[in-house]
């Protein structure tokens, strides 16, 4: 993306807003520290604070390493941006701040690439915000949408994504 289109989107959102950290910090665990795990749900992937994986950070995350308060913020505040930067130059338009952090939300546990390619980002280039943030949660047919791993629904997720169309997409003047 060019550098100027960049700055123009960057003008009117975020980085790393504080509804938007504070949402993963709830839904992802590790505010006071964290050992880093292998996540059953993403087929054992090491994760630790906040949900950082090697999808999201350079920093080498390591099974049974114990990350610090300190350390799990820094590497997260940065990760988050720049999952923020990659979805911006893929989606090239800058959306409320609301409805940006619920597809953020998405980018951070799906990655970048399918966020901007979801039905949600498509309609969210459009202007049909309370669309894109239904889609978070829901298919039009009203089945649960961004909640299966590995094939198999999980309540978690499914909660997790109406938390985020109800709580940070649609908080605000979409509701």
């Amino acid at each position: 993306m060019k550098k100027k289109l960049l700055a123009a989107l960057l003008a009117s959102l975020t980085l790393a807003s504080p509804a938007l950290l504070d949402f993963l910090k709830k839904w992802e665990g590790g505010a006071d520290g964290m050992v880093v795990f292998a996540d059953t749900l993403a087929n054992g992937l090491p994760t630790t604070c906040y949900g950082l994986t090697k999808y999201v950070t350079d920093e080498p995350i390591i099974v049974g390493e114990y990350w610090p308060k300190e350390k799990c913020d820094r590497v997260y505040e940065k990760a988050i941006q720049e999952v923020q930067l990659d979805l911006l130059s893929c989606i090239e338009f800058a959306p409320p701040q609301t409805v940006f952090d619920g597809l953020s939300s998405l980018a951070w546990n799906v990655g970048y690439v399918k966020a901007c390619n979801s039905q949600s980002a498509k309609y969210a280039r459009i202007g049909e915000y309370q669309k894109a943030c239904n889609l978070l949660a829901t298919t039009f047919s009203g089945k649960p949408n961004w909640s299966y791993a590995s094939g198999q629904f999980i309540p978690g997720l499914q909660n997790r994504r109406k938390d985020n169309r109800d709580n940070l997409c649609l908080a605000g003047e979409y509701q």
